[in-house]
């Protein structure tokens, strides 16, 4: 998106202080500080860049397990090795139990090696039916879970606590990253992370896809042990604050300079960083603009990202949402291949 599409997206106003030279001074004021002036606070969960593995399906709404297996393949051989499945784009929302064991057996046959770091979702009304998802994927021999709050009624704060005792503490011998949706009702701000940080000793990181920039601060300042891993749009001012990660919706389509994104973040280049960002920015708003006043679902773009990475991938999405239209996807390719394709490998 364009600059100002990014000051739309985050709510930057131009009254609102929130330009570079006040966020540093917010940082500098903080206690506990790198010579960088950024938190040094240990996390409890490493720094990296993480990428959904997303699902294909054939008319029939079956899994085409060939093209799941070329997938994870194709990113670990890019050098993704924090991945997972069963996100909002992995329509983790959407699977029935026989496809969502299924494909939990594979994703652990084709990432069950060392230095690699897979997550297993979980999207459920049901705190039960979460455990029971959990249970048969850490049969499997999976340590890493990522939980969304159930969304059938917003939870309160003594629900929220009960719904972390529950689900985490059922598994005290793995760790769990909180995706941190309003698809859920509720999206948690730094003061509920403080509380259950306190109590969930294995509650190690976030997966944060809001796109406010007040956020990233909050949230860097009031739970620092969690390692958040921030979506592109807020990973440079959150590396502000110090130590966190890349949520990389794109990183399937443009590996190396995705890598160049989160290195800049990493090392603290913040001149770079920002430079980098927006034109990062302006090549996704330009090659994704024929789908930019869709409504279609996350996994939709999601998927085309993964086609548009060098695999003949399907765009379909479950009943009963739809995924990108054909002739949509090949205006995006199109603008892609013509103007863009030294960024991609």
């Amino acid at each position: 998106m364009q600059l100002k599409g990014l000051c739309d997206a985050t709510g930057i106003e131009e009254n609102d202080g929130m330009n570079e030279t006040s966020v540093l001074g917010a940082v500098t004021n903080s206690k506990d500080l790198t010579s960088d002036g950024r938190q040094k606070m240990p996390t409890r969960y490493h720094q990296g860049i993480l990428v959904s593995c997303e699902i294909p399906w054939d008319e029939r709404g079956n899994l085409i397990e060939d093209i799941f297996r070329r997938e994870i393949r194709t990113f670990l051989a890019r050098g993704y090795k924090d991945v997972y499945i069963f996100g909002t784009a992995g329509e983790g929302y959407a699977v029935d139990t026989s496809q969502f064991q299924q494909i939990v057996r594979i994703f652990r046959q084709e990432t069950n090696a060392v230095g690699v770091f897979p997550q297993v979702g979980a999207i459920d009304l049901s705190v039960p039916r979460i455990v029971e998802r959990l249970r048969f994927a850490h049969d499997q021999g999976f340590r890493m879970f990522q939980i969304s709050l159930p969304s059938w009624g917003t939870l309160n704060d003594a629900e929220l606590m009960t719904f972390f005792r529950d689900v985490c503490s059922a598994f005290p011998d793995s760790k769990f990253l909180h995706y941190n949706t309003a698809h859920s009702g509720r999206v948690l701000t730094g003061a509920d992370y403080r509380h259950i940080v306190d109590e969930i000793p294995n509650l190690v990181a976030t997966k944060i896809t809001t796109t406010r920039v007040p956020d990233a601060g909050e949230l860097m300042k009031a739970a620092p042990e969690l390692q958040h891993f921030f979506g592109e749009l807020l990973y440079p001012v959150a590396c502000l604050y110090g130590e966190c990660s890349l949520l990389a919706s794109f990183g399937p389509m443009f590996p190396s300079r995705t890598k160049q994104l989160f290195e800049y973040g990493q090392t603290a280049q913040f001149d770079e960083l920002f430079c980098f960002f927006k034109k990062y920015l302006d090549v996704i708003d330009d090659v994704f603009s024929p789908v930019k006043d869709t409504t279609l679902m996350d996994g939709a773009v999601d998927k085309l990202v993964v086609r548009f990475s060098g695999i003949d991938f399907p765009i379909r999405l479950l009943s009963p949402y739809e995924g990108c239209p054909e002739a949509t996807s090949e205006a995006c390719r199109k603008i892609l291949e013509e103007k863009y394709a030294g960024w991609m490998g």
